[in-house]
């Protein structure tokens, strides 16, 4: 079976795991994610089942939607309720306070990953060093927030939404809007991802291929059995002939291209379209 589908990941199930239940369940041998998910984050997690799971690189998948519970005065090396050690008890603020660090967090932001993550150091996996109790120092990253929504305040927690670009770490904008309100620490206590650029979870129905990719579609003006057997085309028999990837439309199926130096190379052929 290959198909394309947007499950929900629930909390406390690694993704790995999660994704061994749904070959399970679809009784599927194949199948592959694209957007790990934190053991204790729920929600959105796109999957690919067969030859599908070669299309993730080009869906249509920023900016990402969370939300997400901040504890304000809990302190965690994983900066979420897994390892919280001490809580610090925090007066109350004033709700247009909160208001405001959230809102600051819009725009480009410089900041240092959380230790706890897969980011790698000489090879390893950053949370593989810290559980090891070695020194983890991560160089800083950037981000782009496109925009945040504050949900509620019901002292200590702090509940907020936020479009991100990709690669973006939550559990690290937690921690600004902590330090923004002079709060030493912070921690989730909840995260859920929304959604993947245009995919939500809509009951694990299967995607319209066509319209999920991230690439525009092309024209292929020759014979069309040259794609049928897979033989080589030329950039003069298609209609867009500038350099990029695009897909061709074969009814039932797509083929995805890519446009280089005048010339044209496979990258996917007769992908079954949903």
């Amino acid at each position: 079976m290959n198909r394309l589908i947007v499950a929900y990941k629930p909390t406390w199930v690694g993704s790995n795991k999660f994704l061994s239940q749904l070959k399970r369940k679809y009784k599927e041998k194949k199948a592959g994610f694209s957007g790990t998910l934190d053991p204790f984050a729920k929600g959105v997690l796109i999957i690919g089942f067969g030859s599908h799971t070669k299309l993730f690189r080009f869906l249509n998948k920023t900016p990402k939607r969370y939300r997400a519970t901040l504890w304000l005065g809990a302190h965690s090396d994983s900066l979420d309720i897994e390892l919280v050690d001490t809580i610090e008890e925090i007066k109350p603020f004033d709700e247009n306070t909160v208001k405001e660090a959230i809102k600051k967090l819009e725009g480009t932001l410089t900041y240092e990953p959380p230790i706890f993550s897969a980011k790698k150091i000489d090879g390893q996996r950053a949370y593989d060093l810290a559980r090891a109790g070695k020194e983890v120092v991560l160089n800083q990253i950037t981000s782009t927030i496109y925009e945040t929504k504050f949900i509620s305040y019901c002292h200590p927690f702090v509940t907020f939404e936020a479009t991100v670009s990709e690669g973006t770490y939550i559990r690290s904008l937690g921690r600004i809007v902590a330090n923004s309100l002079h709060v030493s620490h912070g921690s989730l206590s909840a995260l859920e991802r929304l959604s993947e650029g245009q995919f939500v979870y809509e009951d694990e129905k299967p995607l319209d291929i066509k319209k999920s990719l991230n690439i525009p579609q092309n024209f292929y003006l020759g014979d069309k059995e040259n794609i049928f057997y897979g033989k080589p085309l030329h950039v003069e028999d298609l209609k867009i002939k500038d350099g990029g990837y695009y897909y061709l439309d074969n009814n039932d199926t797509i083929t995805i291209i890519n446009v280089s130096e005048n010339k044209v190379k496979y990258e996917l052929n007769k992908v079954e379209a949903c």
